[in-house]
């Protein structure tokens, strides 16, 4: 069984860093304990819920028994009854969730994972009493930050999610899906990096709280929730004593009503991918500030959704946005 499984690996490995798609599938099949689904960049589990009694906040409980954190829990269900009166599924979540360790780990070894920290998932269920949950598979979260699958903390972090679904809903699976990805060797990010010069009265504190207001002014009137922050110097490597490396690491969630609302219904799933995270750190020997985050060509290449004109038309226009407030941003 050892050989078996240690052959299994090694094959998943090699189909992986070799880009190689799988034959097309129909949609929704149940798959086996080996979870050959894992090459797609989002897996989705299921399981039957016929008395009700798995909900997003017993999934959260879940979660956190295993050792993730979960900063936030969301019913979207109920800003987008008030703001566009027809609901697209009964429950609809996003979620998103962490562990420190292993986020500590990866970080130090790959600064690029602050785009997914923390992850993100997506809950709903609909009237057929199936209640689902949408995450980034391994190959998905080494696709975009350019984590080798084959990295230990990679593998106990994507396993420490598979232990959390199992027993967020013990009678689970995992469905098969007929995504085709456009892109499979692509890590699709947008990236801007910035000179750090401080003049005589600011230090880097003053430096990086004054850049950080001035694009949370230009992100809110055009509709961008900033749910989530993460001052990841002080929450996740301080405590490690992992200092004088960097001068700050902060990471943010970003969500847009107007984008998510369509895309959600019929791509649910796409919340694996929202609310979304970017970065911003300098680290003590450098004077250039990275700022990094996903694109949403990842939405639109990873779910099937590339005829969704509509989904499709609110992604890049949010994309567009945040693209020009962070060169205003920088400019200034």
């Amino acid at each position: 069984m050892k050989k078996l499984r240690l052959f299994s690996l090694l094959l998943l490995s090699l189909l992986l860093f070799s880009c190689a798609s799988s034959t097309e599938q129909k949609p929704h099949k149940i798959l086996t304990h080996k979870n050959i689904q894992q090459l797609d960049d989002i897996q989705i589990f299921s399981s039957k819920n016929p008395e009700g009694k798995i909900t997003p906040k017993t999934i959260e409980k879940a979660f956190i028994s295993v050792g993730l954190e979960v900063p936030g829990n969301n019913n979207m269900n109920r800003p987008f009854a008030t703001r566009f009166k027809k609901l697209h599924h009964k429950v609809y979540n996003l979620a998103i969730y962490l562990n420190s360790d292993l986020t500590y780990r990866l970080l130090k070894k790959y600064p690029q994972f602050g785009v997914l920290t923390p992850l993100s998932m997506s809950i709903w269920e609909d009237k057929d009493a199936i209640i689902n949950i949408s995450t980034l598979s391994i190959n998905g979260i080494s696709r975009v930050t350019n984590i080798p699958v084959s990295d230990p903390d990679l593998l106990a972090y994507t396993a420490l999610i598979k232990k959390a679904l199992q027993t967020a809903m013990p009678e689970g699976n995992f469905i098969q899906l007929d995504h085709n990805i456009e892109y499979p060797c692509k890590s699709l990010g947008t990236n801007f990096e910035m000179k750090v010069t401080l003049d005589d009265s600011q230090d880097m504190e003053e430096f990086i709280e004054d850049f950080e207001a001035e694009f949370e002014s230009e992100m809110e009137p055009l509709g961008f929730l900033l749910p989530n922050f993460i001052n990841v110097q002080k929450e996740i490597f301080d405590p490690k004593g992992y200092v004088g490396v960097y001068d700050f690491y902060h990471t943010y969630s970003l969500c847009k009503f107007d984008v998510i609302y369509p895309v959600s219904k019929d791509h649910p799933e796409a919340g694996a991918w929202a609310p979304c995270s970017f970065y911003l750190y300098k680290k003590s020997d450098e004077d250039i500030m990275h700022i990094g985050f996903l694109s949403v060509e990842n939405w639109i290449s990873t779910t099937g959704m590339k005829d969704d004109e509509e989904g499709t038309k609110k992604l890049r226009e949010a994309q567009h946005y945040l693209e020009e407030i962070m060169k205003d941003v920088i400019d200034d």
